[in-house]
C-alpha cells in the first residue's frame, strides 16, 4: 500500500500547545498541505508568545494557557509539541477535555508518564497518537512492502545513525528539561530500527554525559536472536552524522539517503546485481502523520495502525532501558529511569 495523500484526508481543526520550532513546522503541514486548519495556539510562556506564533501563521486565536486551548469547543485535535519532560502533561489535560491527541516524539520522558497518557486515552475513549512522523513518509510505506515482498531476503541487520550539532541549545543541555541526545534525536534511529525489528531481546548501550548530566552521545546494538539479526544505531548532539540507513538482509541490501527520517530516497541492491530506487521527495513532511490522524479519528479509531500506542510504550521501554545503561536519571526521577 502506498502513503494516502494528505489532501484526501478528511478536514479537522487543530489546536498546538506550545509554539517553538516544531510546533512552526507542523502548523505549516496542516496549513499548505491537508485540508485541516490550525485554529488556535497555546503557549505556557504566555499570551505574548502565542500572539507571535499566532501571527506568523496565521493561526486566528492564541491563548495564554493549555487550559484556555483544550476547553475551546472549535478544536477538534490536539498536538502537543512542549518539551519532553512535559508531554505527558498537556497531553492528560487535553485527553481530560475529549480531545483527540498527538504527542511530538519522544512520546514521553519516560515509559511510566506513557503508560498514564495510554491508560487515559484508552478510559476517555479518544485518539492519542506519538508524532514519530518518519512513520507515516512515503518512502516508509514503500520500504515496508519491499520488505514484505522478500526484496532483500531475511533482514538479518538494521544500522541508523542520528547526529547534530545542537549541544548549544540550551533545552538540549538542561536535564530538568530531559534535554540530551536520546529523547530528542536518537529516538529517531529507535523507532526506525523497532519499526523494522520490533522489540529486541537484549540492549547493549554506552553513553557520554554531559557537564550538565544529559548525555551528549549514545551508541547501541539491539540484539533478536530468535531472528537472526542485530541493530546497530548511534546518536550524538556534539557532530554532525550522515543520518542514513542501512538495512541488510541475506538476499540483498536497502540502502536510505540521509537524512532518512526525512522525505527521501532509499535503493534496493539485491545479490543477483539488480537495483531499484525510490524517489519519496516531499516538502515538509509533517502533513502525512497529520493526514493520518485525521483520517483515524474519522473512522472512530482510537490508535493508528501504523503507530499503535503499545509500539509508543515498547520504544520508551526501550529508551528507559538505554538510559539505565548509560547513567542517565533526570531531575525528577528517583532510583532509576521513570522512578519517582
Amino acid at each position: 500500500m502506498s502513503a494516502p495523500l494528505p489532501m484526501s484526508a478528511p478536514a479537522f481543526r487543530w489546536g498546538i500547545l506550545g509554539a517553538g520550532g516544531i510546533a512552526h513546522k507542523l502548523a505549516d503541514a496542516i496549513t499548505h498541505y491537508t485540508k485541516s486548519e490550525v485554529v488556535a495556539v497555546a503557549a505556557a510562556s504566555g499570551l505574548e508568545r502565542a500572539q507571535a506564533f499566532a501571527a506568523e501563521t496565521g493561526v486566528p486565536t492564541a491563548y495564554g494557557s493549555y487550559e484556555e486551548l483544550v476547553a475551546d469547543p472549535d478544536v477538534d485535535i490536539v498536538y502537543v509539541a512542549t518539551t519532553h519532560n512535559n508531554h505527558h502533561g498537556p497531553a492528560l489535560l487535553a485527553i481530560e477535555a475529549g480531545k483527540h491527541v498527538m504527542v511530538e516524539k519522544a512520546f514521553t520522558q519516560n515509559e511510566r508518564q506513557a503508560r498514564l497518557v495510554v491508560d487515559a486515552a484508552r478510559a476517555k475513549g479518544v485518539f492519542v497518537m506519538e508524532a514519530m512522523w518518519a512513520r507515516h513518509l512515503p518512502h516508509m510505506y514503500a520500504l515496508r512492502e519491499a520488505i514484505a515482498r522478500g526484496e532483500i531476503g531475511e533482514v538479518i541487520s538494521v544500522q541508523a545513525d542520528h547526529g547534530q550539532p545542537i549541544s548549544h541549545i540550551e533545552r538540549m543541555r538542561n536535564p530538568a528539561l530531559a534535554g540530551g541526545a536520546l529523547l530528542d534525536l536518537g529516538v529517531y534511529p529507535i523507532s526506525f530500527a523497532h519499526d523494522i525489528l520490533g522489540v529486541p531481546d537484549a540492549i547493549t548501550a554506552v553513553g557520554r554525559l554531559t557537564d550538565t548530566g544529559v548525555d551528549g552521545q549514545v551508541s547501541m546494538v539491539f540484539d533478536y536472536p530468535s531472528m537472526g539479526a542485530q541493530a546497530s544505531l548511534t546518536t550524538t548532539m556534539e557532530g554532525k552524522t550522515p543520518c542514513m540507513a542501512l538495512i541488510g538482509g541475506t538476499e540483498g541490501y536497502i540502502e536510505i539517503d540521509g537524512t532518512f527520517y526525512n522525505p527521501t530516497t532509499f535503493r534496493v541492491v539485491r545479490l543477483d546485481g539488480t537495483m531499484w530506487e525510490y524517489d519519496g521527495a516531499a516538502p515538509n513532511g509533517f502533513q502525512f502523520e497529520a493526514a493520518e490522524v485525521s483520517r483515524c479519528v474519522a473512522a472512530g479509531l482510537t490508535e493508528s495502525p501504523i503507530q499503535p500506542l503499545e509500539q509508543s510504550l515498547e520504544i520508551m521501554r526501550i529508551m528507559d532501558e538505554v538510559r539505565n545503561q548509560i547513567g542517565l536519571i533526570y531531575p525528577d526521577e528517583h532510583g532509576g529511569p521513570g522512578e519517582r
